[in-house]
């Protein structure tokens, strides 16, 4: 029943288009957060090197400053509007082999939002986790699902219960890319308070909302809960 869903949502192209670029006229765009993008936060010796690779989530995009949080050494890679594809063919390529000791993938949201197929999906989120198996493999990946469109409050009622259903599929092709090429798929964000949740753009994270996503992700970055099956 899913799946026929996906397929008609795109007899709702139309509306897709026509919602969307109403979005996009009222949105702010808003730029990554200040601070470095490489850097160690001050505390004991940091036992996890981490580095977060993706969109504008993983360039914090909605908060100001990106210096909070324990001891750790840590590299943001993420760029506004990035695709699955896009940081597997031009980002990850260009990332120098550091020892990374855990990877956590923000990616997923534009390839749903930009109306990518499950197979192009398929073809470019595997690629990218391949790519880092080969380049880490000993690395923890953690993927984070794409979250809920639904709950955005800059997304329109019918664009979102649209974009949700095929984030739906991607997400469910997500999983199971993860468990079939050595990485971990998170749990998705359950988002109980929108309104404090979300930067003022109504779609990116707010300071507390990446504070929420963070304490979500952490128990499977350390290996602490049972994996998405």
């Amino acid at each position: 029943m899913q799946r026929l869903l996906a397929l008609l949502t795109w007899l709702a192209f139309p509306v897709y288009v026509w919602q969307g670029l109403g979005v996009r006229r009222r949105t702010t765009r808003m730029l990554p957060a200040r601070g470095p993008v490489l850097h160690e936060i001050p505390g004991k010796a940091p036992s996890v090197a981490l580095l977060v690779l993706g969109d504008s989530s993983a360039a914090s995009v909605g908060i100001e400053q990106s210096e909070r949080g324990r001891a750790v050494r840590w590299r943001a890679a993420g760029f506004n509007s990035a695709t699955s594809g896009q940081i597997r063919d031009h980002v990850l390529p260009n990332l120098s082999a550091d020892p990374w000791t855990h990877i956590v993938l923000a990616i997923g949201t534009n390839d749903t939002k930009n109306f990518h197929s499950v197979p192009r999906f398929k073809k470019e989120f595997g690629g990218l986790l391949y790519a880092l198996r080969a380049k880490w493999p000993e690395a923890r990946v953690v993927w984070s699902p794409v979250l809920e469109f639904t709950r955005a409050p800059a997304m329109p009622p019918l664009l979102g219960r649209i974009l949700e259903i095929r984030a739906t599929e991607m997400n469910r092709m997500g999983v199971r890319l993860c468990n079939e090429r050595g990485a971990v798929p998170a749990s998705r964000l359950p988002i109980t308070n929108p309104d404090a949740g979300f930067a003022s753009d109504g779609f990116h994270a707010s300071e507390a909302g990446y504070r929420a996503w963070a304490e979500h992700l952490l128990d499977f970055v350390m290996g602490n809960c049972a994996e998405v099956r």
